[in-house]
């Protein structure tokens, strides 16, 4: 009895290696002729490809210029304001002649050269993204946020006060452009 089932399934498998053989025959042989596509259709391929590829390009530029924008703009006040604080508290005890005068003015130039670093950090994470004119506002603050930190170094008692105030005035109006700059954005 066991015999014809072993045939019926011999013939099964030679029926399907038959069929997939035909199938691969049929699929083996070429199609003559040469494949072109209308030259105008292909044309206009290309271009609608190179404005999306353009528009892609453009619109992550400007996904990029925003966020350099807020993330610098967003962190500035409280970068600085820090420093703000601890040259307004070396200022008191510079003017009292407070006992800490020595330890207050070395924290405000401290924290002048940390905000000057941090702001500088920004601009420079931010690279291109940043438009020019508000890295150099940025650069400004940097600039004046050093030069006050290093009079603030210089002083004593018995100081001047001519270079201090002055640099003090600089850093004031580098932070004030820049918050404008950022408000106006």
């Amino acid at each position: 009895m066991r015999r014809p089932a072993a045939r019926r399934l011999g013939l099964v498998c030679a029926a399907v290696a038959v069929t997939a053989g035909a199938v691969l025959a049929g699929c083996a042989q070429q199609i003559p002729g040469t494949p072109t596509a209308p030259a105008a259709e292909v044309a206009a391929y290309q271009t609608e490809a190179a404005a999306s590829s353009s528009a892609a390009a453009s619109s992550k530029a400007a996904a990029a210029q925003v966020r350099a924008i807020e993330e610098n703009c967003t962190r500035f006040p409280t970068t600085t304001g820090t420093a703000v604080t601890a040259f307004n508290e070396f200022v008191t005890a510079h003017d009292t002649n407070a006992p800490d005068y020595a330890d207050k003015r070395e924290a405000a130039a401290t924290a002048l050269d940390n905000a000057a670093t941090e702001v500088e950090s920004g601009v420079t994470a931010a690279g291109t993204a940043l438009p020019t004119e508000l890295a150099e506002k940025f650069t400004g603050y940097v600039v004046a946020a050093r030069e006050l930190s290093a009079e603030t170094r210089k002083m004593t008692y018995s100081s001047q006060v001519g270079a201090l105030n002055d640099a003090s005035r600089a850093i004031n109006q580098a932070r004030t452009t820049v918050h404008d700059a950022c408000q106006s954005r």
